[in-house]
């Protein structure tokens, strides 16, 4: 057989169970570094309450001094129907799914008709959904003419902030970028001019700088610059992750996306990792399915999903940005 020709489907629960939720849950949801909201009621909200009040009260025998309720804070996250869809040409994907079959262990490749085949389709199609979801989180446009414009990311959120001055923001010029150490001038300017609730969330382990590539790399060559014995392991094996006063710095990994675009191509940002929300669902809307199929006509294997997903940022005011003019 040189052609994969059963067709597959998910709907329902196994759209959910089987498709989504792995992708989207635990580690992978961890890699995406944002909180993900994962079929909640369509439209997606998010209650903040506000528990900063001073609640202690001089103790009386009788009465309630409670004062007022409190206060609720409601962000909606609008979703967007989406499709997406990949067409390979039917010896090509053979090939594809043979080869991530054959890494198997226990696999009984004269029979290329079980769930080892089904896995192997179903993973060949969750690797390119995940970036495509995960690209489109930060740079999705949904003005853009073409490019990955079906649903607005974080990213024009941000900038429509930081052009009405919505929040903290700075600018610095491409030249200051030739000192690796001005790397920390830019982290240190962002941590004290953000919101006074900032440095209180340390103690939650959430707070991150999220940086474009080119940020990432300089903070790598000022750390390979230190003298220390770490410094120079570090540049020989390479660094897993990178912290500053023990805020993770992550990488979006956006250089080969963002040239395309019309967001600021340079920038590091400050805030807590729920405030950022991406939200997908699966069950609210009929016809949401994942379908792999064989196309005899064009002699092509096709892959379709069909979800809806959006993005929020549920407290603008815990943003601190800064760009490259």
């Amino acid at each position: 057989m040189t052609y994969l020709e059963n067709s597959k489907q998910y709907t329902g629960s196994d759209l959910e169970n089987i498709f989504f939720r792995p992708m989207l849950t635990g580690e992978s949801a961890q890699d995406l570094g944002v909180r993900v909201l994962y079929n909640m009621p369509q439209p997606t909200h998010v209650q903040l309450w506000d528990g900063q009040r001073n609640i202690l009260q001089k103790f009386t025998s009788a009465g309630w001094a409670g004062g007022k309720a409190a206060t609720k804070y409601e962000k909606t996250v609008n979703l967007n129907r989406v499709k997406a869809e990949l067409g390979f040409s039917a010896a090509n994907y053979f090939s594809m799914v043979y080869e991530k079959v054959s890494s198997l262990v226990n696999t009984h490749m004269d029979d290329l008709s079980g769930t080892e085949l089904e896995q192997a389709e179903t993973a060949l199609f969750k690797q390119a959904l995940a970036e495509n979801i995960r690209v489109t989180m930060w740079i999705g446009d949904t003005s853009a003419a073409s490019g990955y414009n079906t649903f607005d990311g974080l990213l024009k959120r941000i900038n429509g902030l930081v052009d009405d001055d919505g929040v903290y923001n700075f600018a610095y010029q491409a030249a200051a970028l030739e000192d690796p150490a001005y790397v920390v001038e830019l982290f240190d300017k962002l941590w004290a001019g953000a919101d006074p609730r900032i440095p209180g969330l340390k103690a939650d382990d959430r707070l991150a700088y999220f940086v474009s590539s080119d940020i990432y790399r300089l903070y790598e060559k000022y750390l390979d610059a230190k003298g220390a014995d770490a410094a120079y392991a570090d540049a020989m094996n390479g660094r897993r992750t990178l912290a500053y006063h023990g805020i993770p710095v992550v990488d979006v990994r956006l250089g080969s996306y963002l040239g395309a675009t019309s967001f600021r191509q340079s920038f590091v940002m400050l805030t807590d990792r729920r405030n950022l929300v991406l939200a997908v669902n699966t069950a609210d809307m009929p016809g949401n399915e994942v379908r792999m199929w064989y196309n005899p006509d064009e002699m092509e294997n096709r892959q379709r999903a069909v979800f809806m997903a959006g993005t929020q940022i549920l407290d603008e005011a815990l943003i601190s940005f800064a760009y490259k003019q």
